[in-house]
Parts: C-alpha cells; sequence; structure tokens
C-alpha cells in the first residue's frame, strides 16, 4: 500500500472509529459553524455546537492521538495529524497519519498514510492556493498534501528539529514554524520549498501567529515570561512582550488590535494591545489555557484549557467569558468548520 492510500482504520491498531454523543445524529443549530477540538487525553476530535454550547458527537482515536486540527474552507471535512502518545520532545509513539473526517456524517471517511514516522503535528490550509501544510517535526519538515486528491505533494525544509507549530501570511508565500527545543523560527518560502532564514529566540520557544496585516510573527519564550515579536520585513526579534507568566497560545483579532495570549499556569488569557506591544487586561479562564481561536466575525475568542475539559468563549466586545463549554480530557487544539 503506498503512502497515500486510505483504509478505514480498526480499534486498536492506532486508528479512528467513531463514537457519537446523544445527540450527535442531529445537525448543529449554529447557523454560523461547528468548534472544533482536539481532545487528547480521551483520543478523540470533538464537535461543538457554539450556540448551544455543547459538544455533539466525537470521534475515537483508537489509543493514539492528534493535537491539532484544521476545517477544510468549505467546512465539510476536518483532517486530524496523528502526532503519538507523547508530548513534543518525549519518548513515545511516532505518528505517520492525517485523519480525514466528514463533518456532516460525523465520521472517519479516510485515513493518508504519510509512509514513515514523522509525528504530524499542526495543520494548515494555504490561503490562496487551498493545499494543506502539516509539520512534521521528525522530518524537519512541512509536508503539503492535496486535499481533494488526497496525495503527498512534496515538503518544505525547515532545518530544524521539532518545528511543531505553523502560521501562514494571507497571500500564502510565506510561513513560519516554532521549533521547540532548540527554541527557533523557520522562515520558509513556501512557493520554492525553501527555508529563507532561521531565527534564534530563546533556548526554548513555542507556538506561533501572525498579526492580520502579517507584519509579525508572535511566540512565545518558555524560559522567562516574555514573547517575542518578530518583524517579517527584517525577520529579526524586535521586540519583546513582558508578560505575568510563561505564555503558550496566541491569536490576533481579526480587527487588528489586540493579541491573546493564554497563560497556562495563571489560568488567564493576557491581552496584547498591539500599538503599544503591551498587555492591557487579563481574561481569568479555567486552568491551563492552550490554544486560542478567534471566530471568524471576530466576536468571541475560544480558549481551550486542559486540565479543565473546558472551552471558554470570551466576547471580545467587553472581555467577559460567556460560555464555559464542556469538551474532553486534554482540550487542546481548536479549529472553526464554516457553515456550509
Amino acid at each position: 500500500m503506498d503512502s497515500w492510500t486510505f483504509r478505514f482504520l480498526l480499534a486498536g491498531t492506532g486508528s479512528l472509529m467513531i463514537t457519537l454523543c446523544a445527540a450527535a445524529a442531529n445537525p448543529p443549530t449554529s447557523p454560523h459553524g461547528w468548534l472544533l477540538i482536539a481532545n487528547k487525553g480521551d483520543h478523540t476530535l470533538g464537535i461543538i455546537d457554539p450556540v448551544e454550547g455543547m459538544q455533539i458527537a466525537t470521534v475515537d482515536e483508537g489509543g493514539i492521538t492528534g493535537h491539532e486540527v484544521a476545517a477544510s474552507p468549505d467546512g465539510r471535512r476536518a483532517f486530524v495529524p496523528i502526532y503519538g502518545n507523547s508530548g513534543v520532545g518525549l519518548p513515545g509513539t511516532d505518528g505517520r497519519t492525517v485523519a480525514v473526517i466528514d463533518l456532516d456524517a460525523h465520521k472517519l471517511i479516510y485515513t493518508l498514510n504519510l509512509g514513515k514516522p514523522l509525528r504530524p503535528h499542526c495543520a494548515v490550509f494555504g490561503p490562496q492556493n487551498g493545499l494543506l501544510y502539516v509539520t512534521t517535526e521528525l522530518g524537519n519538515s512541512v509536508t503539503i498534501i492535496d486535499p481533494e486528491s488526497l496525495r503527498i505533494l512534496g515538503s518544505v525544509p525547515t532545518g530544524q528539529p521539532e518545528s511543531h507549530m505553523l502560521a501562514i501570511t494571507h497571500d500564502g508565500k510565506r510561513g513560519y514554524t516554532s521549533n521547540v527545543n532548540v527554541g527557533t523560527v523557520s522562515v520558509l518560502d513556501l512557493e520554492a520549498r525553501q527555508t529563507i532564514t532561521v531565527i534564534h529566540v530563546s533556548r526554548i520557544a513555542q507556538r506561533i501567529a501572525l498579526s492580520v496585516d502579517d507584519r509579525w510573527v508572535f511566540t512565545a519564550d518558555q524560559t522567562r515570561p516574555q514573547l517575542a515579536v518578530i518583524d517579517t520585513a527584517t525577520n529579526e526579534v524586535t521586540k519583546w512582550i513582558a508578560l505575568e507568566g510563561l505564555a503558550y497560545g496566541t491569536a490576533a483579532t481579526l480587527d487588528g488590535k489586540w493579541l491573546l495570549v493564554t497563560l497556562p499556569e495563571q489560568g488567564k488569557v493576557a491581552v496584547v494591545d498591539l500599538t503599544s506591544m503591551e498587555v492591557v487586561r487579563s481574561v481569568n479562564v479555567p486552568k491551563a489555557p492552550q490554544e486560542v481561536l478567534v471566530r471568524p466575525d471576530n466576536q468571541v475568542a475560544y480558549v481551550s484549557c486542559d486540565a479543565s475539559r473546558k472551552v471558554a468563549a470570551i466576547n471580545l466586545q467587553n472581555w467577559n467569558v460567556d460560555q464555559l463549554i464542556d469538551a474532553g480530557r486534554g482540550a487542546d487544539g481548536l479549529a472553526w468548520a464554516q457553515a456550509h
């Protein structure tokens, strides 16, 4: 079987089987879409109706887990890289597949085999070409997938180990990976499939995000309570944002005004004014916040809270937590699947 042959996966083989919550047979009541969440501790992908504030379906990963999820632009499919049973840089199983889930049917439809153990982690759709880019840590690379034919088209070298997370500019030409235990950011030419440069940030860095105008890249220093700000014109760290604690996930609001930064040890989300590059407020959320997703209407930011099995919905107008949504153990990666 070649690397892009599909097969249904059986329980006990590191593959996916479907389990649905009681409400899963019914379509979501949200007119806008579904919120998707990777429940690492449960080895499931959760599908959340954000209007009802409940997880309506889960996809069982059969004992080996995906940490992140991406939704196709048409909202019909979810792509879950199956990372393995460990954290970044730690011993454990090495995943080699990407699960493809039909979001209307709430079921696994294909599994794409990458051909060798790579620990695939973060999946991002190219905003212009519609291709799927997946970080593949053990290959020091980003793998490129055609999401329609589900064929592997090639890869982009990052020049660094543990390329964990990926952000792509709006024109689709540049990619930026955070390389965790070497504390660097790789700048990628996605069209030429080359590494442009590698930027040193810290001994350990985590997560990555772009400002909405693609002027700044943000990544968290894991040795000090600060956030690195990289100027994309010069590919240099030009600012440091002081924080209350060690940062993790980041996301900019779609109006370009604010950057939301999770502080797992404090149980807070810091709000950075992107004009002054300073923290101006913080929002209390449940224990161990991880990832931030800003809803496409820029009204709500969803925050996955790992140890709490919750997703906090922050109102971006008044900075209140309007909803606490039950999720699974190890709630982590988030994606928005647009209604269609």
